[in-house]
């Protein structure tokens, strides 16, 4: 059975060493929903926003959040990220944020396509909460992730309500 990494023998919280491990192509896609009423997603589409755009400002959010992901999350190694996408789509009952990264580095970058999605996600409501404070966020998960030793990972495709 796996074990959590970031613990020492003592059960203290410790950074991962990753200096054995090799150099490979490393991918992530990652997922979240901003869920809002229809005259939020009006405004969307109309942009009718005193702010700007929230799709344009929530993608640019993303990847400057990938960038920085080992300043949000403590133990996470700083690597050196080859590419960044952040696709924001309106859908029928809000926004689908869906993030890829890359990476050539000793250890991947599941969490920074995470966290590409929660900032963007985080942008979306920030822009739009002037509108209705209601807004959610959810769905937030790991879609893909490609390379390392422990291989490839492919979620179950589920029903997602939008």
């Amino acid at each position: 059975m796996p074990k959590l990494s970031h613990y020492d023998k003592a059960g203290k919280a410790r950074m991962v060493d990753v200096t054995p491990k090799s150099i490979t192509h490393r991918t992530a896609q990652a997922h979240a929903f901003v869920r809002m009423p229809p005259k939020v997603l009006a405004a969307i589409r109309k942009l009718n926003n005193p702010k700007g755009d929230p799709l344009e400002t929530a993608r640019i959010a993303g990847i400057t959040a990938a960038k920085r992901t080992s300043e949000w999350i403590p133990l996470c190694h700083p690597l050196p990220l080859t590419h960044i996408d952040v696709l924001p789509t309106v859908c029928k009952n809000g926004i689908e944020i869906r993030t890829h990264v890359s990476a050539s580095a000793q250890t991947g970058v599941e969490m920074e396509a995470l966290v590409a999605a929660a900032a963007a996600a985080l942008t979306v409501y920030d822009m739009c909460k002037a509108l209705d404070k209601g807004i959610e966020i959810g769905e937030l998960f790991l879609v893909e992730k490609t390379g390392g030793k422990s291989g490839d990972y492919r979620r179950t495709p589920r029903t997602i309500k939008k």
